[in-house]
């Protein structure tokens, strides 16, 4: 088993901003979570989808969203807004559909050295945990493959600073994650 080194080192402006430097340990662990992604059981596309009907009002209800859905920039893909702003601790989950495979996040063109990825399964299918580890948790999001070259972002966001841990959000961008699945069963 290889041991990963952490290093790290500075760039040349002034005041030196440290990053993280890939080794060779670190691209095997990489490369090692990608192979600890289960196989899609069936592609659930998401071209055609209104990504602001994907939850049926009782799962809504489930997730606490009291505002009306709404459509936002597309940041990578089309994106919906859930705003949960009835009650504290207010929180939002932004629903995006990329044109990416899930394995860009482990070592490809989205990999952030800045964020903790870590693998999962949802409902069966590819999933990835991606937040950022230090600093006080604002977010956490749920990446489901669910067809070649399509994933399924859940982010979670916390509204109300100080009231949602990290392993909170990232439970609830988990929950939100599988009820976006069920949802997209139901309708292939």
């Amino acid at each position: 088993m290889l041991a990963t080194a952490a290093l790290a080192g500075c760039s040349a402006g002034t005041g030196g901003t440290p990053y993280p430097v890939e080794t060779g340990a670190t691209a095997a662990s990489q490369s090692a979570k990608a192979a600890q992604l289960p196989q899609r059981p069936a592609d659930l596309p998401l071209q055609g989808l209104d990504l602001c009907e994907i939850f049926p009002q009782v799962r809504l209800d489930e997730l606490k969203i009291t505002s009306l859905p709404r459509t936002a920039p597309e940041q990578d893909g089309p994106t919906c807004v859930f705003d949960a702003d009835g009650a504290e601790p207010v929180h939002s989950y932004h629903v995006r559909a990329v044109k990416a495979d899930l394995d860009q996040w482990i070592t490809g063109a989205r990999k952030k050295n800045s964020m903790t990825t870590e693998p999962k399964t949802i409902a069966g299918y590819p999933a990835l945990t991606s937040y950022r580890a230090a600093g006080d948790p604002a977010d956490c999001e749920t990446l489901v493959g669910v067809a070649k070259g399509q994933t399924l972002a859940v982010q979670t966001f916390a509204i109300t600073r100080g009231k949602l841990t990290q392993p909170q959000l990232c439970d609830m961008s988990a929950h939100a994650a599988d009820l976006a699945l069920q949802s997209l069963k139901a309708r292939n």
